[in-house]
């Protein structure tokens, strides 16, 4: 699949702003499975410095100073990208092997379960958590099943609610309200996996949406998303869930960044000079599209 993505992110002042400083998380950049043909980002009002790195997982980010005083800041990104990502395994270790295995791990790269096994600043490893993913894991199961039937339990259990929680909101008591939106959602699924030893990582992307028979797509209706990865061993490697959803990560979605927590990963955060609240508006389009050659969908 190749998708054309756009996602606008918004900041009104109460009070003028006299300097931002900027973190960006806002480029995908190629990976296994997917390929980035095209990707800017726009600011507005332009900055006077901008800065690209690569971080240590391998994201793309972005450091912008703007010092032109301003009641409105807008980041458009836009990007086009092929998506084909491999079927998941049929079979795949039991997870105590995997559990061993992860701990005896040399490599310390990126891609290292090492990374992945231990609590981080959003993911605790709070003992209900724990206890709740146990469940899915008996003696002798497959890991990839014991992840499935986690999470397939907290689609079961866990009601999607997007006033029910804030980014904020710590990852306990999300789960002990058992609502939340997808960012909870994996947090708590990464925690109860870490908790018995799997490695686990946090993904945020975008999803594609499919509106229902007769239905026209809502425009700007999209929005950023977050999903799991769970490593099943050196051979299979890294496997997407999604436990928003219930199902495999698969050609609908799009990796955006990967890190420890949505705190290594957050598409835009930093700092201003200014006094007053402010009212953030995000809107995320994905749009398939049918050719790498096809006309780019947002001009």
């Amino acid at each position: 699949m190749i998708y054309d993505i756009r996602h606008v992110t918004t900041y009104s002042y109460e009070a003028p702003v006299a300097y931002s400083l900027c973190a960006l998380r806002l480029r995908p950049t190629s990976r296994a499975g997917q390929r980035v043909l095209d990707v800017q980002v726009d600011i507005d009002p332009p900055a006077a410095r901008r800065i690209q790195r690569v971080c240590f997982f391998g994201n793309s980010f972005e450091i912008v100073t703007i010092e032109s005083e301003h009641r409105e800041l807008t980041v458009s990104a836009t990007a086009r990208i092929a998506v084909s990502r491999p079927v998941s395994p049929l079979a795949t270790p039991d997870w105590e092997e995997v559990r061993q295995l992860a701990f005896s791990v040399h490599d310390l790269g990126p891609q290292s379960p090492a990374h992945f096994i231990y609590a981080s600043r959003i993911v605790t490893l709070d003992e209900a958590t724990v206890a709740y993913a146990r469940k899915s894991f008996p003696p002798g199961r497959q890991i990839l099943a014991g992840a499935i039937d986690l999470m397939e339990r907290i689609w079961d259990d866990f009601d999607y609610d997007p006033k029910a929680t804030l980014v904020s909101t710590p990852l306990a008591e999300a789960f002990a309200k058992r609502r939340g939106v997808c960012q909870d959602f994996a947090h708590i699924m990464i925690s109860g996996l870490r908790g018995i030893g799997l490695p686990a990582r946090y993904v945020s992307g975008y999803l594609r949406t499919v509106p229902p028979a007769g239905k026209e797509r809502l425009e700007g209706a999209d929005a950023t998303h977050a999903w799991v990865a769970v490593w099943c061993g050196p051979l299979d490697g890294w496997v997407g869930l999604d436990p928003t959803n219930k199902m495999l990560v698969g050609d609908d979605h799009i990796i955006l960044a990967e890190g420890r927590d949505y705190a290594d990963i957050s598409p835009i955060d930093g700092v201003i000079l200014g006094s007053g609240g402010q009212d953030v508006d995000v809107g995320v389009d994905v749009i398939p599209v049918l050719s790498e050659d096809a006309p780019p969908t947002f001009g």
